[in-house]
C-alpha cells in the first residue's frame, strides 16, 4: 500500500495571534511553527493502512520554506518512509495555486491513496485537498475520520454525519481529507527521531502557480462582552428570557 500524505507547516495555535503591520497577515514573529494538527491525523491513518497491509510506503510531501524540513522530519519520525519538500519562500494565500503546485509533483509519483488534513489551521479554507483530487481526476472523500482497506482493493472511508456514520468505498488511486480522526496520532519517539535522520528527504525548488487571490485585511474578532447575573431561582427567568430576546437576539 503506497500513500502520499500532504502536510503543511503552520503557526502554533496555542499562542495569542496578532495582526502584522499593514493589516493583511498574521504576525508570525516569535511563534514556533508546528506540523498542521489535521495532517497528523491523516499521517496516522496512512501509517495504519500500511501496517494493516503488511507492506508499502508512506511519503510525506510538503510545500513551504526551507525551514519546513523540520515538519517533514517529524513526519518521518512518526513512521513515514521518505519525505519531499517543495521549497518556496512564499506559497501565497490562494488554495488553487497551492493545489496546482502540488499536482505538478504528484503527477510524477506513484500512490494508491493521497492523504490531506481537511484544513490547515492558518488559512482554514478546506479547499486544497478537493482541488488536488479534482485536478488529478481522483475519487475523493472529504472530512473523514478513518480509512481502511476494503474488498476488491478498494479503500473504505468513514465520515461522521448527524445521527451516525457514512462509509464510502473508493477505487484506488483515490484521495481523502481528514478531520480529527478516531485514532490519535502517534508521538515522534526518540528512536523514531534518530531513524528519521537517516531516511531520504528530497528538497527541491518549487515555482508556485500564480495566485489570483488578494487578502485585503485581517482583523481579530471583537472581544466578548462581560457576562451578566440577572438573579437567582425562578424569579430570574422572565428577565433572562427578555435579555435573550432583546439583547442577545437568540430567541
Amino acid at each position: 500500500m503506497r500513500s502520499v500524505v500532504c502536510v503543511k507547516r503552520v503557526p502554533d495555535t496555542a499562542v495569542d495571534v496578532k495582526v502584522a503591520a499593514g493589516g493583511k497577515s498574521v504576525d508570525t514573529s516569535g511563534i514556533e511553527p508546528i506540523l498542521n494538527p489535521y495532517d497528523e491525523y491523516a499521517l496516522e491513518s496512512a501509517l495504519r493502512l500500511k501496517d494493516a497491509a503488511g507492506a508499502g510506503e508512506v511519503t510525506v510531501l510538503s510545500l513551504g520554506p526551507g525551514e519546513a524540513t523540520k515538519e517533514v522530519r517529524k513526519g518521518l519520525a512518526m513512521g513515514a518512509d521518505k519525505g519531499v519538500l517543495l521549497k518556496a519562500a512564499d506559497t501565497g494565500k490562494d488554495a488553487l495555486s497551492v493545489a496546482k503546485t502540488l499536482v505538478a509533483t504528484l503527477e510524477g509519483l506513484s500512490f494508491d491513496v493521497l492523504f490531506f488534513g481537511a484544513r490547515a489551521v492558518d488559512t482554514d479554507d478546506f479547499q486544497v485537498g478537493p482541488m488536488v483530487a479534482d485536478l488529478l481526476k481522483l475519487p475523493f472523500a472529504g472530512e473523514v475520520v478513518e480509512v481502511v482497506k476494503g474488498a476488491d482493493g478498494r479503500i473504505v472511508a468513514t465520515r461522521e454525519q448527524e445521527g451516525g456514520h457514512a462509509k464510502i468505498a473508493l477505487r484506488t488511486p483515490c484521495a481523502v481529507s481528514f478531520q480529527k480522526g478516531v485514532h490519535e496520532p502517534r508521538p515522534a519517539t526518540l528512536p523514531g527521531i534518530m531513524k528519521a535522520k537517516k531516511k531520504p528527504l528530497e528538497d527541491k525548488d518549487a515555482t508556485v502557480a500564480p495566485s489570483r487571490l488578494e487578502v485585503l485585511s485581517v482583523e481579530l474578532p471583537a472581544k466578548r462582552p462581560p457576562g451578566k447575573i440577572v438573579g437567582k431561582g425562578p424569579d430570574a427567568v422572565p428577565e433572562l428570557v427578555r435579555l435573550l430576546r432583546e439583547e442577545a437576539k437568540v430567541l
